[in-house]
């Protein structure tokens, strides 16, 4: 969501190779076969160097997925009318091509809930009429199945950068008033209206980053997930990311990133539309209480690395994220910047906002 007249940040990234191998996306085996230390090493690896990670034998029950996708998909299937009834996402409920309120459209329909189990019940009314509890209890299982990967990851991230407290991380998202949520994505099939020839690529979801803590990502079996990743001559390119319905895709959000003072960058991604086939996603966002203030960890402050972002709250910065674009980058407008980058003197801070 940016301010009108931004333009995305990596407007001039190369378009993804269809052909290109993806040699720049890690996979990581969580049953960590080489030990917990290696497993942690890798996190901090991948995290740091591509915000990414793709994650196998993660724990996750297929069973818990496919219940989910089962609920999902009935719900997409029926007429437009009822969808509605389940909306407009405000910012909870059922949309349709827009994103957010300022003309980022996609070719998508969505549903954003609340990890909480009971706005989860009082959505699932207007969701599935027949047995509101079939949905509720599909998404709840899959919440709990997804946030414990995600504490699961946020500890041993802890543990690779060195915290005093290696669960501080994962206790941000599992507090009762934490701000998770949780969206299934919809994308039908993108096919011309001559002779259903298939129509040329087309948006899906529009370049961004997430802005929450975690992002844990399972999608269906049909490729769109673009990430934006460097080529190895300086360049930024987007590498399509190869579809694996057994795999979760991790990423770092905004927040992570402030809270590692760059350590961990949250990556820039999007979703492409353009297939013969619909692409149905849900993707879990960790995220902390609104009034919980992210603040550089003091492990990652040094004389070497000054804090890169003043602190603000979660609440501050998602009323920040309503009033821009999709693209733009949100982060930036919460940098410190150094009174010496200035020619002001040396030593004092500035806020951009």
């Amino acid at each position: 969501m940016v301010a009108s007249s931004a333009a995305p940040a990596s407007s001039s990234a190369a378009p993804a190779c269809p052909g290109m191998a993806p040699a720049g996306i890690p996979t990581i085996d969580m049953s960590a076969p080489a030990g917990r230390a290696e497993l942690s090493r890798q996190m901090m690896e991948a995290f740091g160097e591509r915000g990414f990670f793709k994650a196998v034998n993660h724990g996750v029950p297929p069973q818990v997925s496919a219940r989910l996708d089962a609920a999902s998909a009935a719900f997409f299937a029926r007429p437009a009318h009822e969808k509605q009834e389940a909306g407009p996402p405000d910012p909870l409920g059922y949309g349709s091509r827009s994103i957010g309120s300022h003309g980022d459209v996609g070719e998508l329909e969505y549903l954003i809930l609340h990890t909480d189990p009971e706005v989860v019940a009082r959505k699932a009314r207007a969701i599935d009429r027949d047995d509101p509890s079939r949905f509720s209890e599909a998404v709840n299982e899959y919440v709990q199945a997804v946030r414990q990967l995600a504490c699961q990851i946020l500890d041993l991230l802890g543990e690779g950068l060195g915290l005093r407290d290696p669960a501080s991380l994962s206790r941000l998202i599992t507090t009762t008033d934490s701000d998770s949520l949780v969206r299934i994505n919809n994308y039908p099939p993108s096919a011309a209206s001559d002779g259903g020839v298939k129509a040329a690529t087309s948006v899906g979801f529009g370049e961004h980053s997430d802005p929450q803590i975690l992002s844990v990502l399972r999608a269906n079996d049909v490729d769109g997930l673009q990430v934006l990743l460097p080529d190895g001559r300086g360049e930024d390119a987007w590498v399509q990311v190869p579809a694996d319905p057994a795999a979760f895709f991790i990423n770092v959000g905004d927040l992570l990133q402030a809270l590692t003072n760059g350590k961990l960058v949250s990556i820039r991604h999007r979703v492409m539309a353009s297939t013969s086939k619909p692409r149905l996603s849900a993707i879990y966002f960790a995220a902390p209480a609104l009034h919980e203030c992210i603040s550089a960890l003091p492990e990652t402050v040094t004389a070497a690395a000054p804090r890169r972002y003043r602190p603000f709250t979660w609440a501050e910065y998602k009323k920040t994220m309503y009033t821009l674009r999709l693209s733009h980058n949100r982060l930036d407008l919460f940098k410190v910047i150094l009174v010496s980058d200035v020619g002001e003197g040396a030593g004092e801070e500035k806020s951009r906002i």
